[in-house]
């Protein structure tokens, strides 16, 4: 399996999808539509999709109304949809939605899912025996939970989301490691998430003051998934859109969406909410360039360029050891002549160095490490 760090190399072809009303009209970037889901995937191209993220109904088969100590009734999820006959019901039901992302998702595409003890063991299960290859699985920690009210039990403070591939041998899956390295300050980010319930002004309220939808999700969640598993101007499909989460999340990062609902009072809730979104300005959501995907530049270009001379001397940051340049590109330390990581590599007595980060010029106003030499040719490759 291999995993494009930024995004995949090359990328099937963008899909338009039109407006119902006018085959004319040009195609939304952010859509809901009403309906079953997997019966409008079916009406999607194969393969056309680049993200999906599916918060399903969770079967909670809760028995009776729940209570707080003082008697008042807990406002749970007891709607009709979240409502099964049986565990067999609840499996042909999430069989029938999968095998409906798996048609429509690109080869090098993703899906996530989330759920509770309730469903997500039931669903990890048919989506391996579906094929997906699961690449994580996510713990989203609550870091204010609904507390347990019965005292009977651990109080349920966390959601699980389980990562996927199409196939075992997905080739280009998005993740955007670096970045989310970068930004989580230069530590590998773990897959265990604390983040809080949506409360607050992000949570919708009807005309009776109480929460439009039950089980609505951060957008801080929604956000770090789709920053970690796509590119601006992807595909992400919702195929349980709710009150559009989802979707206000891809639009404000830039990338396109089209969800499905049943619930038409949620779909509305959810296209009056896309409609409020600004996307970001393409700088703040630019793809983030990594080393391994920068142009490839040698030595010999520096001298090329007149950024370093023949002769010039190159310096370790603490001035401890010194190399020539020579004219071909290789230096000289001591009696021995190699490239800049063989000889750094000689300077420490290590078996291997990063010659780029471990040699500077030396300058009027200081040292100047060659690796950022390097990168003002890469600049200028990348303006042409």
């Amino acid at each position: 399996m291999v995993v494009s760090r930024r995004g995949a190399p090359s990328r099937a072809p963008r899909v338009s999808f039109e407006r119902r009303e006018s085959a004319s009209a040009p195609a939304p970037s952010c859509r809901i539509v009403i309906g079953d889901c997997v019966a409008e995937m079916a009406k999607l191209p194969a393969s056309s999709v680049d993200l999906i993220f599916a918060d399903p109904p969770y079967n909670l088969q809760l028995q009776g109304d729940l209570k707080r100590p003082d008697d008042s009734k807990v406002d749970a999820v007891d709607d009709h949809w979240d409502r099964f006959a049986s565990f067999a019901a609840y499996d042909d039901f999430t069989r029938g939605w999968l095998t409906a992302c798996r048609r429509v998702l690109k080869p090098a595409g993703t899906l996530w899912v989330i759920g509770s003890y309730h469903n997500i063991y039931r669903v990890g299960a048919i989506l391996q025996d579906l094929e997906f290859w699961i690449l994580n699985d996510v713990v989203w920690r609550k870091s204010n939970p609904m507390p347990n009210f019965r005292g009977r039990r651990f109080t349920n403070a966390h959601e699980t989301l389980i990562w996927a591939v199409r196939d075992a041998d997905a080739k280009g899956y998005t993740f955007n490691y670096e970045a989310l390295k970068a930004g989580n300050e230069d530590i590998q980010v773990r897959s265990d998430w604390t983040i809080p319930l949506c409360t607050g002004e992000e949570r919708l309220k009807g005309s009776d003051g109480k929460k439009l939808h039950p089980t609505q999700k951060p957008q801080a969640l929604l956000a770090r998934v789709i920053l970690a598993a796509s590119r601006p101007d992807d595909l992400v499909l919702d195929p349980f859109c709710g009150t559009g989460t989802t979707g206000a999340v891809a639009k404000h990062l830039g990338r396109r969406f089209i969800g499905f609902e049943r619930e038409e009072s949620y779909a509305k809730a959810a296209e009056k909410r896309f409609a409020a979104v600004t996307p970001l300005e393409a700088p703040s959501i630019a793809p983030f360039m990594t080393a391994r995907e920068a142009p490839r530049v040698a030595f010999s270009a520096l001298i090329e360029r007149g950024l370093v001379s023949a002769g010039a001397k190159l310096v370790d940051a603490k001035k401890k050891h010194r190399a020539l340049v020579r004219a071909d590109g290789a230096v000289t330390f001591g009696e021995a002549v190699g490239s800049i990581h063989k000889m750094g590599a000689l300077a420490q007595g290590l078996e291997a160095c990063n010659g780029w980060t471990f040699w500077h010029v030396e300058t009027p106003k200081g040292l100047i490490s060659i690796d950022d030499l390097r990168g003002q040719i890469r600049a200028e490759m990348g303006q042409v």
